[in-house]
Formats: C-alpha cells, sequence, structure tokens
C-alpha cells in the first residue's frame, strides 16, 4: 500500500432524523481547520436554503479535511448524509464510496426506526461502524448511560467503546477523528494504473457542464484527460478536477483511493447515470454500481404558467442530476395543459422536488393527488385515469413498517388501526422502546402516516418502512365530474371503505372553492358507475328585470324567461367545452 493511499480515510456519518448529523459535521470541520469559526455557518454542509429551513438533510454532502495525527497529515473524506426514510437511496450509495461509518445517536431520544435500518445497511456493506451517543450537553446523565448501553448492544461492543460527543459545543469531536484514523481502513490499493471511479452524485454547472461526484477506484485522473462514462458510452474531456474543502477547489489531479469531482463538459443530463463507472483508458470492466431506484409514489405535474413548459422539461432534468432518483415522462391535461407524471422514492421526495422547482427554478406548478402503482389483472397502473371501472383482481404496493416508541404511546398508536390499514403486526421490545412491526399499503403511508404518528405520540415515536411487494387490495376509483366533466387531474384510487366519506367531503370542499357561474354547477362523485355524492353551486343572479317600476307584470315575465334560455345555453356550452378549473383551487383541494 502506497504511503498516500494508507493515509486516506473515507466515512459517512449516518443517524435517524433530526439526531445531529450535520451540527457534528460542523464541529469536525471546525477541528481539523477545514473552516474557520468565523465563516461557520449551521449546517455548513447543507448547501440548499430549503435544507437549512426545513433542519433535514436533503442531499447527501462530501467534504475533504486534513488532520494532523502523530506527525501524520491524514486526508479524510466525510460525507454528510439524510436520515429520512425517503431519502434512503442516497445513503445507499453513500455507503459504497466509504469503508466506514460513523453511527449517531441523540442521547434524548435513543436509537430510533431509522437508526436500526441504517447500522443494518452498513453493516450488510462490511464497513467498520463507530458508535457515538450525541447532545451530551443537554441530556441527562441517565439517558445518556441508558443510550451508550442500547447503543452498545446494537452494534456489538463494550459501552467502553461508544463516544460521548455534542454537536452543539463540540465536545468528544477530536476523540471522534482520533478513533476515525484508528479504526476505519484506509482504501484498498489500486489494482490498475488505469483511471476508474465509481459516480456517486452529480450536479449541473452551467459552465463546466454536468459535474461528476467519484470515488477513484483505480489509477488516476488528470485535468483535460480524455474520459469515457461506460454505462451510456460518452466521451468527453476532464475540463476541471478538484475536491470538496468544502468548496469546490480545483486541482491537477485525484489518484486512487480519494474522493472528488469530475467536471465532465456534458450538457444532456441524459448523458450520466449515478452509479456508472467513468474511465481513463480502454479495457476497464464497469464497477458494479447501484439498483436503480424504484419511484414508489407517481404525481402529475403542471405548469401554472404554460409559457414555461420547455423552462420546467430544463429545470427537472437538471435536478434530476442531483436527485438520480427522480424519473418522470411527459404528461397533458385538458384542464392544465401539458406536464410531466414524476416518479418518487415517498411523499417527502415529491414535496420538496416541488419546493426545489419554486425556489431554484422560479416554476410554480400544480399537481394532482399522489398515488401509486396498482396491478390490476397483471397491468401495471400508475395514472389513476388509466385505472379500469371493472376488473377481476387488483393488487397493491405493500410496505413492512417498523415503529418505534415509547410504552406510553402504545396504545394511542394502536388505535391509528381505525385510519390505516395495519395487518399482521407484532409488538416486542428493545430496552425501553416499544418495538411494532406492521404490514401497511403504501398508499396508506404515503397519506399522512408521519403527522399522525408525531400527533399521537408527541414526537417521540419514529417509524421506517421498505417496500415489499404486492397484495390483494379491495379499493376502487373515485372520480370528480364538475358540470357533467371528469376532471382527470382530481382521480383517486382509494380504499373502497373510505370512498363514502371522502366522495363527501371533497363536493363540499370544492363548492366552497369553485367560482360561481351564471348556471348552476353540479359537482358529482362517481365510483363504480354511481353517484356517491352530489353538491350544486348556485348560479350567479342578477335581477334583469330591476329596472321596470310598475306597470305589466309580462314584461319582466318575459325577461326572466330570456334569461332562463341564456343560462341554459350557458350550461349546455359548458359541458361541450370543459369548465376551467383555477389552479390555485387545485392547490387548495390538495392539500391535507
Amino acid at each position: 500500500m502506497s504511503e498516500k493511499t494508507s493515509l486516506i480515510r473515507n466515512f459517512l456519518i449516518t443517524a435517524h432524523i433530526d439526531h445531529g448529523k450535520s451540527t457534528l459535521a460542523d464541529r469536525l470541520l471546525e477541528a481539523t481547520g477545514t473552516v474557520e469559526k468565523r465563516l461557520m455557518k449551521p449546517q455548513y454542509l447543507d448547501q440548499l436554503e430549503l435544507e437549512r429551513e426545513r433542519g433535514i438533510t436533503i442531499k447527501m454532502a462530501p467534504v475533504r479535511m486534513q488532520y494532523k495525527h502523530n506527525n501524520e497529515i491524514y486526508t479524510l473524506n466525510l460525507i454528510d448524509t439524510p436520515g429520512h426514510a425517503d431519502f434512503a437511496y442516497e445513503v445507499s450509495r453513500a455507503l459504497e464510496a466509504v469503508e466506514g461509518a460513523v453511527l449517531l445517536v441523540d442521547a434524548t431520544q435513543g436509537i430510533q426506526a431509522q437508526t436500526l435500518a441504517n447500522f443494518e445497511n452498513a453493516r450488510k456493506t462490511g464497513l467498520v461502524i463507530i458508535g457515538a451517543v450525541n447532545k451530551i450537553d443537554v441530556a441527562q446523565p441517565d439517558q445518556i448511560q441508558d443510550t451508550i448501553l442500547d447503543l452498545a448492544d446494537l452494534i456489538g461492543c463494550t459501552p467502553e467503546e461508544i463516544l460521548k460527543v455534542s454537536g452543539k459545543t463540540g465536545e468528544g469531536a477530536p476523540q471522534l477523528l482520533e478513533r476515525i484514523v484508528a479504526e476505519v481502513p484506509p482504501p484498498s490499493e489500486s489494482k490498475s494504473t488505469i483511471g476508474r471511479a465509481l459516480i456517486f452524485d452529480s450536479f449541473y454547472d452551467e459552465h463546466k457542464g454536468i459535474m461528476a461526484f467519484v470515488r477513484i477506484i483505480d489509477g488516476k485522473f488528470d485535468i483535460n484527460q480524455d474520459i469515457e462514462l461506460l454505462a451510456t458510452r460518452s466521451k468527453a474531456k476532464a475540463k476541471e478536477i478538484g475536491f470538496f474543502a468544502p468548496d469546490l477547489t480545483p486541482g491537477v489531479g485525484i489518484e486512487a483511493g480519494n474522493i472528488g469531482y469530475i467536471a465532465t463538459g456534458l450538457k444532456d443530463p441524459d448523458k450520466l447515470k449515478i452509479g456508472d463507472t467513468i474511465t481513463g483508458g480502454p479495457g476497464v470492466v464497469p464497477l458494479p454500481g447501484y439498483l436503480e431506484p424504484r419511484p414508489v409514489v407517481f404525481v402529475s405535474f403542471y405548469p401554472e404558467n404554460s409559457n414555461q413548459y420547455d423552462e420546467f422539461k430544463q429545470a427537472l432534468g437538471k435536478l434530476r442530476l442531483t436527485d438520480s432518483a427522480l424519473v418522470f415522462e411527459p404528461d397533458a391535461s385538458e384542464l392544465l395543459g401539458r406536464g410531466f407524471k414524476g416518479g418518487f422514492l415517498g411523499r417527502l421526495h415529491f414535496e420538496i422536488t416541488a419546493e426545489r422547482l419554486v425556489r431554484e427554478f422560479k416554476i410554480e406548478t400544480v399537481n394532482s393527488f399522489p398515488s401509486v402503482a396498482y396491478r390490476v389483472d397483471g397491468v401495471l397502473i400508475t395514472n389513476p385515469k388509466d385505472f379500469p371501472s371493472d376488473y377481476k383482481i387488483v393488487e397493491e404496493p405493500m410496505t413492512r413498517v417498523e415503529i418505534v416508541t415509547p410504552p406510553e404511546y402504545l396504545g394511542a398508536i394502536l388505535q391509528l388501526k381505525e385510519s390505516f390499514r395495519f395487518s399482521d403486526l407484532i409488538t416486542g421490545t428493545r430496552k425501553n422502546k416499544i418495538v411494532i412491526n406492521t404490514s401497511l399499503p403504501l398508499s396508506d403511508l404515503i397519506r399522512d402516516l408521519d403527522d399522525r404518528l408525531k400527533s399521537v405520540s408527541q414526537g417521540f415515536a419514529s417509524f421506517h418502512y421498505e417496500i415489499i411487494g404486492y397484495a390483494r387490495g379491495d379499493v376502487a376509483k373515485l372520480e370528480i365530474l364538475v358540470a357533467g366533466n371528469a376532471v382527470p387531474g382530481l382521480i383517486r384510487i382509494l380504499p373502497k371503505k373510505d370512498i363514502e366519506y371522502e366522495a363527501r367531503r371533497t363536493v363540499e370542499k370544492l363548492k366552497e372553492l369553485l367560482p360561481r357561474q351564471q348556471f348552476v354547477q353540479a359537482i358529482q362523485t362517481v365510483s363504480g358507475g354511481r353517484i356517491v355524492a352530489r353538491e350544486n353551486i348556485a348560479a350567479l343572479k342578477k335581477d334583469v328585470a330591476g329596472y321596470l317600476y310598475g306597470g305589466d307584470r309580462t314584461r319582466k315575465m318575459k325577461l326572466w324567461k330570456k334569461q332562463q334560455r341564456g343560462k341554459k345555453r350557458l350550461k349546455e356550452a359548458a359541458t361541450q367545452t370543459k369548465i376551467k378549473i383555477p389552479a390555485d383551487v387545485f392547490k387548495e383541494l390538495l392539500k391535507k
């Protein structure tokens, strides 16, 4: 092993959401002098404004630190990772780029659902795992000790090996750096002199094209070197090569074992795929890469301003470079115009994408109800409007959910069975926590399980989920008709037991939201060929005979009948030409 490679340590910090990963990363940046204290800002590695506002990490963030230990200068490549279950794919990619993981647990909350999932993934990948208990500056001594014992039991080490740290004060950060140097193994020796690198992330730069985040496996890459992306057979030239220190810092080259970036100059987003191999010469075997992310939530997006369609398309392409799990294809609506149907890893993933479109590209969108993919008589249906009225068998995607909660909230959580279709429910204990394992249709989970769970447990319960396949479902299509016209963007697939309630709620809400016309508008919900609920929006009234005073009533009757004939013609025309539903009505109706 070369001397340079022996002084490299690649690791990530992983934890449940809100357990302090990014704050601890700030202290490591300070301890290594990577960022001066006067320039430090909270969640330094969270580059998106949206991440700081929500207080969560959305994108993995690599950074290179220099650390002096025993008269040697070590290169520490850290990747800060997201904690929410929707972004587990980000974590899985980061795991493949490092040799070690810091498993962080908040001492005030203890081990949570995502902690267990992250530990299992790191263990399967074969990483060296270092346990650390965070927020020791605010936790009670008994909380700290209980969390240490629990984390040591999970990892399989002694309590003395668990580090105590504070992301706020920096206590324990130097000891953590020492443990990383001592226990995380250096990268394996390069097997070839020809450059070979794994792409684990990317983003788009207007001047430099697609920027590939890479872990160099073999050889080295030099500036202006000819490179090839094997999956798409795209050839390019390395316009710039550098490191994350933490800003993009150009260099002359990058060698095996390191993490950095390569500016490819490519402008077409389809030419780069996350998990692809970049090579600097012929005869290179592609790296294993990653499994393609599988979208599970589908939403149709339409720009509020129809003139922004081309900009909207370009924006989605650029977002896909920074979010490889995002997939989309063209879609169209008679009411909303041209748009795209997007596939997402969960509801939060979809909400974040919509917000990024507004913040980063100034594109306001209108979207359909989030839906999942159903198998109807063996055919996969991802768009509710394609769901047939008649079928023999329908199957819906199922999840296995693991809920971790303090014992006092168990009863309230179990009462959620009245609203959610839990099945195969099993409860167990883990130290001072209750662990609930249950099966749940994905459509139930993306509705509002997270909010309801936080509400009934006062924020103390957490959950992790994974898709486990399909199962027979008892669902039906609910359509909305306004003045006799179906509204495709409002079609939903719902459990049959919820059809009547949702039908009634929807027509009542639409009655409040839709603007009145010169004629009576009927709002109907239809399921299985029958009208489930109906409301009427009264016509706008105008006193056409108001200017007549006294005299024969006949003149007034003629005017009223003429008005009735006019309203009838308007109503008939509306059924032929489609009623325009304002974008703000869609947005209000789609709110929880």
